[in-house]
């Protein structure tokens, strides 16, 4: 199976620093030197889809804009970029969430992708009217799923739920594609949610023996469910035509971090339910001291970001090399960002994608369609 990369957008602002957010940071503390309009996030999704990612990840929260509407409006502005559209289920109904992924696929045909993003901070979900604990929004989520699933396949649905609760709900039109579902989460309760509905299960960048622990935890959740679901990986990147140069990239980044910033944002964190977030903040303990975790794998991001905070870092060569790594333990789509954005998609896109074709690994989404017409391939600049 060829690899599948999708790229970020950064609905919150971005810069040539790490610009913070989520998982349970106030909203208002991200933003950047490059606000997140609407022309910008243009030229990131115009970039990425050039250089040969499928989509692009849209986060979810009170931090960043609202990414249903940022991606209908970008979906105008591109041509085959996919949206990997984040959002939270206890905030709008399954039904209502069913009908805006068919308008979605009607009007930008097979180009929503969906991350179902259950919510691991309370005193956010409460901001929106959402006063449940973390397990029942995982049993919520579960809910919502299997009606949201049902109406995709065109049935009527009526639920009296612990959570969901609908009656005679019917869609008039279904998705056409049914956009895959990807989800991802570190406690049992999200392991048996993803095991049940997921398509693509979504880990954090963790060193590799702790992704190949969760891989197998969830293939054999979703074996007993009689179901395979694909693996996926959320990464940030800084890759350079050298090693040398790539860390100093990481070293520039760090060196922008202020004690008090760091304190700050891992003192907010520390709060979190998420224990995708825990193990993220096992990483680094919150110092700057033994950041490489792994080889070529930086925990530097986490230090003043929420949720993925690891990058790869090197050069060209040495990033494809943990990306085949990953993907011998399984993983098959990689959701990858940098800072900025503009301009780390073009270092990656240029450096690290070629490399991964010529292994057989990758294969530019435009390819084919590039062929029938020319009779060439896509070019990617090395």
């Amino acid at each position: 199976m060829n690899l599948t990369f999708h790229w970020f957008l950064p609905t919150y602002g971005d810069s040539r620093h790490v610009v913070g957010g989520g998982h349970g940071l106030p909203a208002g503390a991200a933003g950047g030197q490059r606000p997140a309009t609407l022309g910008y996030l243009t030229q990131i999704a115009r970039a990425a889809e050039q250089l040969g990612f499928e989509g692009a990840l849209t986060p979810t929260g009170a931090w960043c804009e609202d990414a249903w509407l940022t991606t209908a409006m970008l979906a105008r502005e591109t041509e085959r970029l996919k949206f990997l559209v984040a959002f939270r289920p206890g905030i709008l109904s399954p039904t209502l969430a069913a009908q805006m992924a068919a308008t979605f696929q009607r009007h930008a045909p097979g180009r929503l992708l969906l991350n179902v993003v259950t919510g691991g901070e309370s005193h956010e979900q409460r901001a929106y009217g959402d006063f449940l604990d973390k397990d029942a929004r995982y049993a919520r989520t579960g809910e919502f799923l299997a009606v949201v699933r049902a109406l995709w396949r065109g049935e009527s649905v009526t639920l009296d739920g612990t959570h969901i609760q609908v009656e005679d709900a019917q869609l008039a039109r279904v998705p056409d594609p049914v956009p895959p579902v990807y989800f991802g989460g570190s406690s049992p309760a999200a392991g048996e949610v993803a095991a049940r509905h997921s398509d693509v299960y979504l880990t954090w960048g963790e060193p590799p023996a702790q992704v190949a622990e969760k891989i197998a935890w969830i293939r054999e959740l979703a074996a007993r469910e009689g179901r395979s679901v694909r693996f996926g990986i959320r990464l940030h990147v800084i890759t350079r035509d050298t090693s040398d140069q790539a860390w100093a990239e990481a070293r520039r980044l760090l060196d922008g971090f202020s004690e008090e910033a760091v304190r700050a944002v891992q003192e907010g964190l520390a709060r979190s339910e998420s224990e995708g977030q825990r193990r993220m903040l096992e990483l680094h303990g919150g110092s700057t001291a033994n950041l490489e975790v792994s080889p070529n794998l930086w925990a530097g991001i986490g230090l003043v970001r929420g949720g993925a905070g690891t990058a790869l870092v090197g050069s060209h060569g040495e990033v494809a090399e943990r990306i085949a790594e990953y993907h011998r333990l399984g993983i098959d789509e990689f959701i990858m960002s940098g800072h900025p954005h503009v301009e780390e998609a073009y270092w990656f896109g240029e450096g690290v994608l070629p490399l991964l074709a010529d292994q057989g690994l990758w294969q530019h989404p435009g390819a084919a369609e590039a062929r029938s017409e020319s009779g060439q391939v896509p070019f990617v600049s090395r």
